[in-house]
This record gives structure tokens, sequence and C-alpha cells, in this order.
């Protein structure tokens, strides 16, 4: 069967496009949990005074720290200072990063109902921040990230921020708050693989 040099050259135009996979694919950002890696996963951990974020590359192999902190606030701030410092560092580390997933901690029930206020607050300006940059923004419950990364979830703060250093293959224990974020986008990236968390929800 003959082949006119027309139509020769649109074959050839099609096996050299990158949709044909004649050529190299562009890495697709993760648009939903676990659809595509590897992913740049970042958790917070609100608090007002105390804020902990991580940032990961969950993919093959052995997920990665990229960059962990702790966005600390001193007692003689007012609230609007910290709420200030929480969206200006969480700005400053999505546009390093790039990041197209975020995991916060869902909301607890607090006794006090000021302190519930102050932490929705806190939680309200991370939230915002990540909606602003675009992500997408999944909620997990303390209970089930602690049977993700621990698996039991009563554990206590001191053997998840071993699991996580355990985990990403760290030298030394990460911060308290800073390893709770880590926690949070750790079990984010397994719901690639299994669905334990019982499905994260979306906001």
């Amino acid at each position: 069967m003959g082949i006119s040099p027309r139509d020769f050259a649109q074959l050839q135009a099609r096996l050299a496009s990158p949709r044909r996979g004649g050529g190299t694919l562009p890495e697709a950002p993760l648009t939903r949990v676990g659809r595509r890696a590897p992913a740049v996963i970042l958790g917070v951990d609100p608090s007002l005074r105390g804020t902990g974020f991580g940032v990961i590359r969950a993919g093959p192999g052995a997920p990665r720290l990229l960059v962990c902190g702790t966005i600390a606030c001193p007692p003689a701030w007012e609230r609007s200072r910290c709420l200030a410092k929480i969206a200006g560092t969480l700005r400053e580390v999505v546009a390093a990063h790039q990041p197209t997933v975020a995991a916060v901690e869902g909301l607890f029930h607090a006794q006090n109902l000021r302190t519930a206020l102050i932490m929705g607050e806190a939680r309200g300006a991370a939230v915002a921040v990540l909606a602003e940059a675009g992500l997408e923004i999944f909620e997990l419950a303390p209970r089930k990230v602690k049977q993700a990364i621990v698996g039991y979830g009563a554990a206590q703060k001191l053997a998840v921020a071993k699991m996580v250093q355990r985990m990403l293959g760290l030298a030394e224990l990460p911060a308290p708050d800073a390893a709770d974020a880590l926690a949070l986008a750790l079990a984010l990236a397994q719901e690639s693989g299994r669905a334990a968390l019982g499905g994260p929800k979306r906001i």
C-alpha cells in the first residue's frame, strides 16, 4: 500500500506530538489524591502561636522532605499580627516550592469556645492562602492521620514525630508542630495507594 509524501509528513507530525506519546509528556500536577505521582504536597498544622508546615515530594519510592518549619508568634503579639505572619510565611513557602495539593488538620472539638475561635482564625488564614494559590485542599482528622502514620489513632506527638523522621530518613527529629504538618502530608500521600483514611475531605 502506497503513501504520499503529504501523508508521510502528517504521520511524522503526529508521532512527534507529545499528545501521541512520541515526545516527552510534561509532568502533570496532582489534580486528585493519588491521580499522578510524583506530587509536591504541603501539610499545614494551624495554630495561632505555632503553625507547623512541611512540604514533601511523594511518588515512586520513598517520600522526600523539601522543607519544614514552625511559624512562631510570641505571646505578646496581637492576633492580627500573628495571622498576618501565618499568611505571609505560607505564601513564601508556596511560591518557593510550588505544591499543588495541601493537607490541613481537620476541625477538632474544643471545650473552650475562645480557644476554638482562635484556632479557627489561624486555620482560616492558612486555608485562604492555599486557596488563593489555587491548591487543592484536603482536611484530615487528627486520629486518622495518627492511624495512617503510627498505626494507632491515639498515638502521642513524640511517636508521630519519630515515625515521620523514619519515613523521611531525617537525621534529626523534626519539631513537634512541623512533625504534625509533615504527618498530614505523608498521610495524604498514602491515599495514592490505599483508602485507609476513609477518604480525606476536600475543602
